[in-house]
């Protein structure tokens, strides 16, 4: 007897449709699966034979052949044990054919017939509304994020003998409704308030998070041990805006296909902040794998990537980053498929100035000779540092500057005018109100700067002046215009201002590595 069921195997961020095929013939009892299964569903078949003997129906004794459809792509995880165990109850007369009819399902079998969480139930979910299923039914843990695609009924069970007796209706059905949860906003405070750090020698800091925030510029900090870079670092998602409905889903399809979904929260609500370490992996950062999945830069995709100690990279895993930073998602190639990941991210990186950290500080000196500095540098490429649109210096801060943020009797700054969430905002709308389908002004191109750019002559004047005693590549020097139309825009100015450009001209900061590594870095 033949017997069908339909579910999924994940491909990217997309579900491809799988009938799971169920046949029974005469011949020595045995479990035979075909159609490229990977070593995940191989198993399957003992996963199924105990669910099926724990839960009190009767295993196959006859030769069975289980065939996933379309035999000529790829399948993995352990997903396909629920359908394959429905597709044996209906085929050994245990289940009736109609209940199988228009029903989706996913999910891993434990050897007591409990049903287990999958990985990519957000996609497998939208596939099944697309294709006009009847129900999808998955495990309880997974049900929250099935819940999420709306017009999709979803029913659940904790186990297989829950699950069959829903279906006979035996028991009452276990429907998941869609219940989208609200909107989170992402809470408006000032940064650098927290842990007492104040604002004392930190305005430059504070103007180029705020540029970083409202204009999606990537930014690099180069300083001494213990200046601040990573806590910098960690408070740029609070100044970045909320995240839509269509955002947030788009982070929790991604999370979800990783692996990483928080099953406590119906949506991703926060900004994606990612610190990968450096000793991981150009696979890690970028995704991949036989079948790819999702790396990091795929992960921070509408937030934040934070690079710290950016030098001690390998240099071969940072160069992969050239063309995701440019492009906003990663296009995995392999020899039977192409897989694209959104990665759309604002980079930070930190690094120290030398391996010891300590050159150009006005009161530590520096241990590491010129050739160390060298090497240190030279593992960061110039077309990677091409790339980054803002680059500053830090200075470590001196102790009166520390001591007037503990002093109870006096009031430290810790507001800096560039970190009001409220003028970053502004910014932020006045420049999609401008700028071609939305786009920040990280994203625009030569063109969209000389149609919205809106730049005076003799500001235009000065960017070829800088451009010339730099030698800036036409990368660079389009970049210093994005900033420059970002400073505007904070600043609340229609027309990019020659302070404006002049302002911009010092975040190009060549001589960050001068005396670091001569010509290690040309532009």
């Amino acid at each position: 007897m033949l017997a069908r069921c339909l579910s999924a195997s994940l491909h990217g961020l997309e579900a491809k449709p799988v009938t799971v095929e169920v046949d029974l013939a005469p011949g020595l009892p045995g479990i035979q699966l075909v159609g490229l299964p990977d070593k995940a569903i191989q198993e399957s078949r003992e996963r199924v034979r105990s669910a099926l003997r724990n839960s009190g129906f009767r295993g196959p004794l006859v030769r069975v052949v289980i065939n996933l459809a379309p035999a000529d792509r790829r399948k993995e995880g352990p997903a396909f044990d629920l359908p394959i165990a429905l597709g044996l109850l209906v085929a050994s007369g245990q289940l009736d054919r109609p209940k199988l009819d228009g029903l989706w399902c996913a999910g891993e079998l434990g050897l007591d017939g409990s049903l287990r969480p999958c990985r990519g139930v957000i996609a497998l979910a939208d596939l099944a509304m697309q294709q006009g299923a009847r129900a999808l039914v998955v495990p309880p843990a997974n049900a929250t994020e099935a819940a999420l695609i709306p017009n999709l009924n979803i029913w659940t069970a904790h186990n297989l003998k829950e699950l069959v007796q829903q279906l006979k209706g035996e028991c009452p059905l276990v429907r998941i409704g869609h219940h989208p949860s609200p909107q989170k906003a992402t809470p408006a405070a000032i940064p650098l308030e927290l842990v007492g750090l104040g604002m004392e020698g930190m305005e430059r800091a504070a103007h180029a998070l705020a540029l970083a925030a409202a204009g999606g510029h990537h930014l690099l900090m180069v300083g001494p041990p213990g200046c601040g870079k990573t806590h910098l670092a960690r408070q740029l998602p609070l100044l970045l805006p909320p995240l839509n409905t269509a955002e947030s889903l788009t982070i929790s399809r991604i999370h979800s296909v990783a692996g990483e979904f928080d099953i406590c929260e119906q949506l991703l609500h926060q900004r994606p902040f990612r610190s990968p370490h450096h000793s991981c992996s150009g696979v890690a950062l970028l995704g991949g794998g036989h079948t790819p999945k999702p790396g990091e830069i795929s992960l921070a995709h509408s937030g934040v990537l934070f690079l710290d100690e950016l030098a001690e990279f390998p240099r071969p895993v940072l160069d992969l980053l050239r063309q995701p930073l440019e492009d906003g998602k990663v296009r995995l190639s392999r020899m039977r498929e192409t897989t694209v990941f959104p990665a759309a991210v604002t980079l930070v990186a930190a690094t120290n100035p030398c391996p010891c950290g300590w050159h150009g500080d006005h009161e530590q000196a520096c241990r590491c000779t010129c050739s160390q500095r060298q090497r240190y540098w030279q593992r960061l490429s110039g077309p990677l540092l091409d790339r980054i649109d803002l680059q500053l210096r830090l200075e470590r801060r001196s102790s009166r500057q520390i001591r007037t943020c503990l002093d109870a009797t006096q009031r430290p700054q810790t507001h800096s005018p560039w970190l009001e969430p409220s003028r970053v905002n502004a910014a932020r709308e006045r420049m999609q109100a401008r700028n071609p389908s939305g786009c920040n002004n990280r994203s625009l191109t030569a063109a969209d700067l000389h149609r919205h750019g809106q730049f005076k002559a003799d500001g235009l004047t000065l960017w070829e002046r800088v451009i010339e005693q730099r030698r800036l590549t036409t990368r660079s020097s389009l970049q210093l215009l994005r900033v420059a139309r970002t400073i505007a825009d904070l600043n609340g100015h229609e027309m990019v201002q020659t302070e404006a450009i002049a302002d911009a001209s010092g975040y190009r900061c060549t001589d960050l590595m001068e005396d670091h590594s001569a010509g290690a870095v040309s532009r």
